[in-house]
């Protein structure tokens, strides 16, 4: 009489069944599913089987006692799940097959066509997250960083895994200028004015507004501005929150090195900030490897549309999906090794103070508890979300009165 899913499963369900009698708000009939990208994120998830485990939903909603009847039924990412149901309410859709199900930041790895283990793709949208694929090896974090599943393609496709790092606050920090300061008027012009100096001149921003994820997982961490005199200007402090978008995913490019033992020899980057030249060239500068933005930059969708065309036969292979995938443009290090060292100690030394802020308790001890420090190495701390064409974050339950 109840079920539990997210935006992915109540799509499927909708499209999939028939329009209700009046009264009701949900279709009859459809299909109650998701795919392992999705499911990998309900904290439920046995990452070494690839199914619901009893002994995790019990850990996750003690007191309360939760069947996995109540969950959806765990597919792939890309193969003919059924067709629109030509009585699910949108005649027009009569017939098309639902192809592909992928959870946003996987959609967006497949999307940069980091199909090969050691490639990896960072996505600048409110949050920031960098996502390397492992290939079929599982590899739990010692670094602070999460262990997911990547994608399956198809039935018997075998999984992929994908280590990824998730920073709370990137974009959204630029909004907190914008809307909060009122330093700047939109968000294309925190660009023209951190432009107005050629450095922080000592000046960092430490965007912690919500406490610090990967790889901190600090709760009682806060924002904070630090090396600030009477010389600077909103040009430095816009600088400040640019340039802490790059040195963020240079914790997490650094905290994939270190458990993967892999070195990324490039970036691939996609989301709203990569039309930033600034911060794309600071980003490049304090990796010291390229940073390349795709032509199409909505690789979500795009990677959704690849799964669903090696459903249907559009696409044999990735190999093929390869060669469609082509660069705008490339930002290569322009930085000497001696100032990146400097800039990067400057960073490491003002996150130090942005810690403690919060007194938590000591039930609490000032951590946030990485999931795959939990049994079975589970996922994740992040929001439920999906991509067949689009992203969503919203989870979704359904239930019935018994009449």
């Amino acid at each position: 009489n109840i079920r539990f899913g997210t935006v992915d499963t109540w799509l499927v369900y909708q499209l999939t069944g028939e329009a209700p009698k009046e009264g009701s708000i949900a279709n009859t009939g459809g299909l109650f599913l998701t795919d392992v990208t999705n499911a990998s994120r309900w904290l439920f998830l046995n990452l070494h089987t690839m199914s619901w485990d009893q002994e995790l939903v019990d850990a996750v909603c003690f007191p309360h006692k939760l069947p996995l009847s109540v969950l959806p039924e765990i597919r792939s990412s890309s193969e003919v799940y059924a067709n629109c149901n030509p009585l699910c309410g949108a005649p027009s859709l009569k017939d098309v097959p639902i192809a592909a199900i992928l959870g946003d930041q996987q959609a967006a790895l497949f999307g940069q066509c980091a199909h090969t283990p050691g490639e990896a793709k960072c996505t600048y949208g409110t949050g920031l997250f960098l996502m390397m694929n492992t290939g079929t090896k599982l590899v739990p974090s010692v670094h602070g960083l999460l262990t997911t599943v990547g994608y399956q393609l198809g039935p018997t496709g075998e999984i992929i895994y994908a280590l990824e790092g998730s920073v709370s606050h990137s974009g959204s920090t630029i909004q907190w200028l914008r809307d909060q300061l009122g330093i700047i008027q939109s968000a294309k012009e925190s660009e023209e004015v951190a432009a107005l100096t050629t450095s922080n001149d000592g000046l960092y921003l430490v965007p912690a507004f919500a406490g610090l994820f990967a790889p901190h997982w600090r709760s009682d961490a806060r924002a904070c501005i630090v090396g600030m005199t009477a010389t600077h200007t909103k040009a430095h402090i816009c600088r400040g929150a640019l340039e802490a978008a790059a040195y963020q995913a240079r914790e997490v490019f650094d905290a994939i090195h270190a458990d993967s033992q892999v070195v990324l020899k490039e970036l691939r980057v996609d989301g709203g900030a990569t039309a930033n030249k600034l911060l794309m060239q600071f980003q490049s500068d304090i990796i010291g490897v390229p940073v390349v933005t795709p032509v199409i930059p909505e690789t979500t969708s795009m990677g959704a549309a690849f799964a669903a065309g090696l459903a249907v036969g559009v696409w044999e292979n990735t190999d093929e999906i390869r060669k469609l995938w082509a660069a705008s443009q490339e930002y290569v290090p322009n930085m000497s090794q001696e100032e990146r060292d400097e800039n990067w100690k400057g960073w490491k030394k003002a996150v130090t103070k942005s810690l403690g802020w919060v007194d938590l308790g000591d039930e609490e001890a000032g951590e946030i508890i990485p999931p795959q420090s939990g049994p079975k190495y589970l996922q994740s701390t992040m929001a439920l979300g999906m991509a067949i064409v689009v992203s969503a974050g919203i989870g979704f339950v359904v239930g019935r009165k018994k009449s």
